[in-house]
């Protein structure tokens, strides 16, 4: 699932706020979608109320997904009085995902007398026209970028994730006032409790690799263009007489072809697993030496970057190798790892023969100034009391 929200929802409620999550019935960030028949289903997910929208199913980034955009968004006009009635908010908080959605959310703020607040965790549309170079005179291209406009004009607050984006936001006419940084966070209480162990495949392989000396250098999380996981493979190569094991886990649209070049290459270094849940990446990342995170060299991460799964690394005390060129950088900040320019697997291998050679008790050090940042940082409970500051 999309786990901002409800971690943010369990916090606020241990804070005494009363939360509902209206979300689309299907989504390509879940494992597993509500199965929902019919307009509406309300559903309590660990006692967080949710409101699913029915929406089509889709895949990939084409037609699909706009269509099932356009179904949450109907479904947010037909229901906007159903949702005013029961919800009753002083704070409605539109998400940057669906950037045409902000139209009905705001409109439901003024139903409710409410205050509106636009959360921005990636700049729609100019994701798309940067990272995927979509004109941005394409008509959907123009549409999204007027409901970002509309956004920043009309929201009492702008909350981001990305600590550069202000400047975007005021060209396009947000009152500097308005502006807030509250990244991504963690729960780090779910993780100080987990217990979960892994799938035995992972448990095997993993054990497997060391017991044969292996030093592991692990990759979770989805497989896909931005994930740049074509120079993690390079790296693999330029290593491939080491004793460096690089492990891929999780799933997304790149994956089948970096395991066929893996396949063509003959990289024997390189052990590509599947994707496991939420609950088993303690464990996961437990069994590791060191973790991999890399971008894309784009004009777009000049704004910032606050990924959830380098949060994950970051707990998990290992020390990180990031392949990184944006305005903020999480491993350079708290000193947990060794940043390389982007696109670069010649740096990337670099980066990995230095972490194998020195000691593991160096490592460690390395791993804990990691974990002690996101602790004091990007805890949930502490994101949720910075929210409610902001918005009363």
């Amino acid at each position: 699932m999309e786990f901002r929200p409800y971690y943010l929802a369990r916090a606020w409620q241990k804070l005494g706020c009363e939360t509902t999550i209206v979300a689309a019935s299907f989504s390509h960030l879940r494992m597993r979608s509500p199965q929902v028949e019919v307009p509406l289903v309300e559903e309590q997910v660990d006692g967080v109320p949710y409101i699913w929208l029915k929406t089509p199913q889709y895949e990939g980034n084409g037609l699909g997904r706009v269509l099932n955009m356009l179904a949450f968004i109907r479904g947010l006009y037909r229901q906007q009085s159903f949702l005013a009635e029961k919800c009753s908010p002083d704070v409605v908080i539109t998400t940057s995902t669906y950037p045409l959605a902000n139209v009905p959310a705001y409109r439901l703020a003024k139903m409710s007398r409410a205050k509106c607040v636009y959360e921005v965790r990636d700049l729609w549309p100019l994701t798309l026209t940067e990272l995927e170079g979509i004109s941005r005179w394409h008509p959907f291209i123009l549409l999204m970028q007027w409901a970002e406009n509309f956004s920043y004009r009309k929201a009492d607050c702008v909350s981001c994730t990305l600590p550069k984006a202000a400047s975007h936001m005021i060209d396009h006419g947000m009152k500097p006032s308005k502006f807030a940084y509250i990244p991504n966070g963690i729960a780090v209480d779910e993780w100080q409790s987990a217990d979960k162990s892994l799938p035995e495949e992972h448990a095997q392989c993993l054990s497997a690799l060391k017991a044969e000396g292996k030093f592991l250098l692990c990759y979770a999380g989805s497989h896909g263009i931005s994930n740049a996981l074509d120079y993690f493979v390079e790296a693999a190569n330029l290593l491939r007489q080491r004793a460096v094991a690089f492990v891929f886990v999780g799933q997304g649209p790149e994956k089948a072809r970096l395991e066929h070049r893996a396949r063509k290459e003959k990289l024997n270094n390189t052990i590509f697993l599947p994707p496991i849940p939420r609950d088993s990446i303690p464990a996961l990342l437990g069994l590791t030496d060191a973790c991999f995170l890399g971008w894309r060299r784009k004009p777009i991460y000049r704004f910032g970057l606050s990924p959830n799964k380098l949060l994950d690394y970051m707990m998990a005390a290992k020390p990180i190798i990031h392949s990184i060129e944006a305005g903020n950088d999480l491993v350079l900040d708290s000193q947990c790892g060794f940043s390389v320019p982007a696109e670069n697997p010649e740096e990337i291998a670099k980066a990995v023969d230095r972490l194998a050679n020195i000691s593991p008790a160096e490592r460690e050090t390395m791993g804990q100034r990691g974990r002690r940042y996101v602790e004091h940082h990007h805890d949930y409970s502490v994101l949720a009391r910075c929210y409610l500051e902001i918005v009363q």
